[in-house]
C-alpha cells in the first residue's frame, strides 16, 4: 500500500523531510518500515533521532497504532506489539520522563503533604489556577485577527482533542466514585445521549464553520507535537494512570475560562453562529466537569492510596506545562508571520 502523505503512520514526501547527509528522520523511517513489516523493523532497533523534534514526532507515530482510529492506521497497527517498536517507544519514554521529572524538581512544588487528600487537592488547583488564563487566550480575545484566531484553534484541537477517547482509557480498573465520575463525564463528551450534543460533533461543526485547516504533523510546532504526545505517553502506559487522572483534571480545571475568551474573540470579530456552539459548551460544563473530577475522583482515589496524591499532581503540572509552552510558542509564531507579512 501507498503511505499516506501526513496523518497516522505517515511518511513525509522528500520536500518536507528534517534528515541531514546521513539520511531520513528516524520518524520517517519507522513510518516506512511499518509498511514493509518485520524486516525493516528489525533494523530500527537501538537507532537514535535526530533531535527533540525526531523524538517525539516517532513517538507520535508509535501512539497512532494504539490510540489513532483503525481506518486511518490500517493493517500497520499489526505491528503495535513488535519488539522493535516496544524498544523504540520505551527508550525514547524513559528519555522524555526523565527530562519531566528534571524540570517537575526544578518547580519547587512542595512535597510535603501531596500523600493527604487536602495537600494533593489544594496543589492541584494550585497549578491549574497559575495558568488558567495564559497571554495567548487573552491574545485570542482582544488582538487577534480572525485568520490568527482559525490557525491558533486548528492547532489547539480542542480544548484538547481526543478527550472523550482518554476518560475511557483512564477509567479502566477504577471503583467507586472515581469510577461513576468519569462514566459521567464521558457521558457528557457523548453529549448524554444526544448524537447532535456529542462534543466530537460540535468541534466538526466549528471546523466546518470557519473553515478550519488541517495542519499536517510536519507544520507544527515542537510544542504542539510534545503536547500531544503527553497524551499518548499517558494512555498507553497503564502505570502511569495516576498522572493521567491528574493531567485530564487540569484541563478540566482551566478549559472553561479559556474556552469564554475564545468566545470573547469569536464576538469581537464577528465569528459565524455555527463556530459558538462548541467553546459555548465547553465554557459552561467545564467548571462543573473541574469541581467533579477534583471531589469525586481525586479525593476518594487519595483518601484510599495517599501515593497518588503526589502522583496526581506531578501529572497535572506536566500537562500545565506543556500547555503553557505550546500556547506560547503558537502565538509567538502568528505574531511573527503577521509582522513578516
Amino acid at each position: 500500500m501507498t503511505p499516506p502523505a501526513s496523518g497516522p503512520v505517515a511518511v513525509q514526501p522528500a520536500s518536507r523531510r528534517t534528515g541531514g547527509p546521513t539520511g531520513d528522520p528516524l520518524a520517517t523511517r519507522l513510518g516506512q518500515a511499518l509498511h514493509s513489516g518485520q524486516a525493516g523493523l528489525a533494523a530500527l532497533t537501538d537507532t537514535s533521532p535526530r533531535d527533540r523534534r525526531d523524538r517525539v514526532a516517532t513517538l507520535l507515530t508509535i501512539y497512532d497504532l494504539h490510540t489513532a482510529p483503525l481506518g486511518a492506521v490500517a493493517e500497520v497497527v499489526r505491528w503495535q506489539g513488535h519488539p522493535a517498536v516496544a524498544e523504540v517507544k520505551t527508550r525514547f519514554e524513559s528519555q522524555w520522563l526523565a527530562e519531566l521529572e528534571v524540570a517537575y524538581a526544578a518547580a519547587d512544588i512542595p512535597a510535603v503533604g501531596l500523600h493527604t487528600v487536602d495537600g494533593a487537592v489544594a496543589a492541584i488547583r494550585a497549578i491549574a489556577a497559575n495558568g488558567r488564563l495564559p497571554a495567548a487566550y487573552r491574545w485570542l480575545a482582544r488582538e487577534a485577527t480572525w485568520p490568527e484566531v482559525v490557525n491558533f484553534l486548528a492547532l489547539e484541537g480542542g480544548p484538547d482533542g481526543g478527550f472523550d477517547d482518554r476518560v475511557a482509557l483512564c477509567q479502566v480498573g477504577l471503583a467507586g466514585s472515581a469510577k461513576l465520575e468519569l462514566a459521567q463525564n464521558f457521558w457528557d463528551e457523548m453529549g448524554n445521549g444526544n448524537p447532535e450534543g456529542v462534543h466530537t460533533t460540535l468541534h466538526q461543526q466549528l471546523v466546518s464553520a470557519i473553515d478550519m485547516p488541517p495542519v499536517p504533523r510536519a507544520e507544527q510546532p515542537v510544542e504542539a507535537l510534545e503536547r500531544v504526545a503527553l497524551n499518548g505517553l499517558l494512555a498507553t502506559n497503564r502505570w502511569l494512570q495516576p498522572e493521567m487522572l491528574g493531567a485530564l483534571g487540569l484541563l478540566e480545571l482551566q478549559a472553561g475560562p479559556r474556552c469564554r475568551l475564545v468566545l470573547q474573540g469569536f464576538q469581537r470579530l464577528g465569528a459565524p453562529a455555527a463556530a459558538y456552539p462548541f467553546y459555548t459548551e465547553h465554557a459552561e460544563v467545564d467548571p462543573r466537569h473541574g469541581r467533579d473530577w477534583v471531589d469525586k475522583a481525586i479525593v476518594p482515589l487519595v483518601a484510599a492510596d495517599p501515593a497518588w496524591g503526589p502522583r496526581i499532581v506531578r501529572g497535572a503540572w506536566w500537562r500545565a506545562q506543556l500547555n503553557l509552552a505550546f500556547f506560547e510558542a503558537v502565538r509567538i509564531d502568528l505574531i511573527a508571520h503577521r509582522n513578516a507579512a
